[in-house]
């Protein structure tokens, strides 16, 4: 579900298109006063009435909305629904040569299935602004390993997801193996503050959204990297051994804020 965001519902379109097929793409603009100019046939747009409310009110409508709609997918014939916002990239990685379809069903999946989280943000001190034209992970070396963007992106069978797609409700979690979830809401500072300053942002719950992606940005612009494969699989084992105190079902890094440098085969995509 999207609102005001061509900037990455447009890659969000072209990614999962060629990786699942845009005929099995399902996209809501929040708001009826919504368009968006899709090059790509097949893709099932729909505007719906705008679910109003604070941000944490609003998310749990939006997301009570998205799990009847996944519901619906699944009663269709579908054997799988993926579930993401638009700034959020479900990637294999590219040294297993598999699709994101050839993946997903090359896996046994009870109930859902989380990707490991990867928060790409701007290095204040070594990147500029991104230039929309080229690839995003080209311009962007550095990630924080976030168990907040360890989401339960993938369900099996119909079952409420939690806000946001952290969780899948009364289920617990397993991060696969080979699996990311690449999230772009840090990708390029300007952006994000003109985003969360836009009029329809203003109240408190998105003013501390905002400042949560800022911290990532500044995490990253002062730390010293460590290396992608040593540290993404100590952060797997970690998140899927230990749980948030407050929530059975989230994973937790135990307070660690690792950020890696992304390898080379990742730099086209996106």
């Amino acid at each position: 579900m999207a609102r005001n965001d061509a900037f990455f519902l447009q890659r969000w379109i072209a990614y999962y298109a060629s990786q699942l097929g845009a005929e099995n793409l399902y996209v809501f603009l929040d708001g009826t006063d919504q368009t968006f100019a899709n090059s790509l046939e097949g893709v099932h747009i729909t505007a719906v009435n705008r679910l109003e409310g604070s941000r944490s009110v609003a998310d749990r409508r939006r997301i009570d909305f998205l799990s009847t709609k996944a519901a619906e997918l699944f009663a269709e014939g579908y054997d799988l629904v993926v579930g993401t916002d638009t700034d959020e990239f479900l990637i294999v990685d590219p040294e297993l040569q598999q699709t994101l379809s050839e993946y997903l069903s090359s896996q046994h999946i009870t109930t859902s299935l989380s990707a490991l989280g990867i928060d790409v943000g701007q290095h204040l001190h070594d990147e500029a602004p991104i230039d929309p034209s080229r690839s995003l992970l080209s311009q962007r070396r550095y990630a924080l390993l976030s168990d907040r963007y360890s989401k339960a992106s993938v369900l099996a069978r119909p079952v409420p997801w939690g806000s946001g797609f952290h969780r899948v409700r009364g289920h617990n979690f397993h991060i696969a193996n080979g699996l990311y979830l690449f999230h772009f809401g840090c990708v390029d500072y300007g952006r994000l503050k003109a985003r969360f300053t836009d009029g329809e942002r203003s109240d408190d719950g998105w003013e501390a959204h905002l400042q949560r992606r800022a911290r990532t940005i500044h995490i990253i612009s002062q730390a010293t990297p460590k290396a992608w494969e040593q540290t993404t699989q100590r952060a797997r084992r970690i998140q899927n051994l230990f749980r948030q105190p407050y929530a059975w079902n989230k994973p937790t890094m135990l307070r660690q804020k690792w950020v890696v440098e992304i390898p080379e085969r990742f730099r086209n995509l996106i």
